[in-house]
């Protein structure tokens, strides 16, 4: 019985900048292909280009990819650190004839190129050299390049853009190693991913002309070719490329806004995938769940509605211990206050009662208003306009009759309820001054809730300053 080899996918970023979001859902896909299937998901930090790669970067990038909970397997590759061993593959790749030295000048190539066009014919350059004898070679700087078929096509068998056939013609000889001994991107990732066992490329749509090129290499070196899935990019809600008049480009943006991780996985995984109909799904449920062919071959557009929409129903089935530390993180990103012991405490209480209906951090934290507030309460100007004088004696003359209370909220519910009989009033014409005591603001949880989380102290104490200024 033959073994179904391991799956292993890569997410492989420059560090040019932070986690795009496009870049952290190519990273969502190729974690839950990998996780769902028992295999590993590697990190490679794509640093070649040492003009625009930093550090700083780089941490941007690891710190989004902790925020969304993609962890990944073994340690980061930096590619840059194997330079050597690309050169080592160029190297052995003109030994064996399947590359060959080029000593032609750029002034050289864009002469050529220039003859072309005047000419009508292709500009793609042909080397002088991929056939001249060793003994021919003048003692100048070259560059390795690839012998590329010069006819036959190229197939690429893609999981989600079908079969694409490129003509051989149409592919220059690539240069493998520069004139200083450097290695080109082209060459690096394929190496890398070979040496890293990566049998799944998972990528952005961008790279499939890549792949054509690419798998050149794969051939002459006679290794296997990985499955390819190039997945389309994500536009904005125009129908345009994402890009920074859409909003938010970085997933550290997301968490500054502070929409839950869990949230914002649901839906990138639902850009540009889908199953059934499914909108709505957990971690478990879409490791399961998805595959390379429930990927489209559209652009997918970005619309934040769905996101909150989504976000709102993870936030309602969170656990409260592990939604009180996430929004704790969202603090201490977005540079906000961090809670008080007592404040967190308050929050851990009321979470039950926050949670419900809150489509982000912000808004539960609004809702929480009361419970992170202390006491002298300042009411906003809409709150304000429910204590008047009278709503100030009703609380006033209300406050006494709960102090024996029992702090259930049966008990409170019959109490309110029977002090209004006797006032002669309806519920609903209390309500707005006991929010705007208790909370100071006009949009609450429910009252009884307020209570109950305050506790009787804290309640009958706002409540008693609310009616002592009648």
């Amino acid at each position: 019985m033959t073994q179904t080899p391991e799956v292993v996918t890569r997410f492989a970023p420059s560090p040019t900048g932070y986690l795009h979001i496009g870049g952290a859902r190519t990273a969502l896909f190729n974690w839950l292909y990998a996780r769902g299937r028992g295999g590993k998901f590697l990190l490679r930090i794509e640093d070649t280009d040492r003009a625009r790669s930093t550090p700083e970067a780089t941490e941007a990038i690891l710190k989004g990819l902790a925020w969304l909970g993609l962890d990944h397997d073994g340690e980061v590759i930096s590619q840059f650190d194997r330079a050597p061993r690309h050169a080592e593959v160029a190297r052995g790749l003109l030994d064996t004839g399947k590359a060959y030295k080029c000593f032609s000048t750029q002034e050289e190539i864009e002469g050529f190129r220039e003859a072309a066009r005047a000419g009508g014919k292709s500009t793609l350059f042909q080397s002088p050299w991929r056939d001249a004898a060793p003994a021919t070679h003048p003692d100048a700087p070259y560059v390795i390049r690839l012998k590329t078929p010069q006819d036959g096509e190229t197939v690429i068998t893609d999981a989600v853009q079908g079969t694409v056939t490129i003509r051989n013609d149409q592919l220059d000889d690539m240069i493998l190693l520069r004139s200083d001994g450097t290695p080109v991107y082209m060459l690096a990732v394929v190496v890398d991913d070979h040496d890293m066992g990566v049998t799944h490329v998972i990528r952005g749509d961008d790279h499939l002309n890549n792949a054509a090129r690419q798998m050149g290499i794969y051939t002459a070196m006679g290794w296997p070719l990985p499955v390819y899935a190039h997945i389309p990019l994500i536009h904005g809600p125009d129908g345009k490329k994402l890009s920074k008049r859409h909003g938010a480009l970085g997933a550290d943006e997301y968490q500054k806004m502070g929409y839950p991780a869990a949230g914002m996985r649901n839906y990138l995984a639902r850009l540009g995938w889908s199953h059934g109909d499914d909108e709505f799904f957990t971690d478990a449920q879409a490791k399961e769940w998805f595959d390379l062919d429930g990927i489209g071959r559209s652009p997918a557009r970005f619309d934040f509605k769905k996101l909150e929409n989504l976000c709102g129903q993870h936030i309602a089935i969170e656990e409260d211990a592990a939604l009180l530390q996430e929004i704790e993180a969202y603090l201490a990103a977005a540079e906000r206050t961090p809670l008080s012991e007592t404040q967190r405490d308050g929050l851990a209480r009321g979470m039950y009662c926050l949670k419900e209906r809150a489509k982000s951090f912000p808004e539960l934290l609004e809702k929480a208003e009361f419970v992170l507030t202390s006491r002298p309460i300042s009411p906003d100007e809409k709150a304000a306009k429910a204590l008047d004088a009278v709503s100030r004696g009703i609380l006033a003359a209300l406050t006494p009759q709960l102090q024996n209370a029992s702090w259930t909220r049966d008990d409170l519910e019959a109490a309110l309820n029977r002090f209004c009989e006797e006032q002669g009033t309806k519920f609903g014409k209390l309500a707005a001054p006991l929010r705007a005591a208790l909370a100071g603001r006009a949009v609450t949880p429910s009252v009884f809730d307020m209570m109950l989380v305050l506790g009787r102290d804290e309640s009958l104490a706002r409540l008693g300053e609310a009616g002592a200024a009648a």
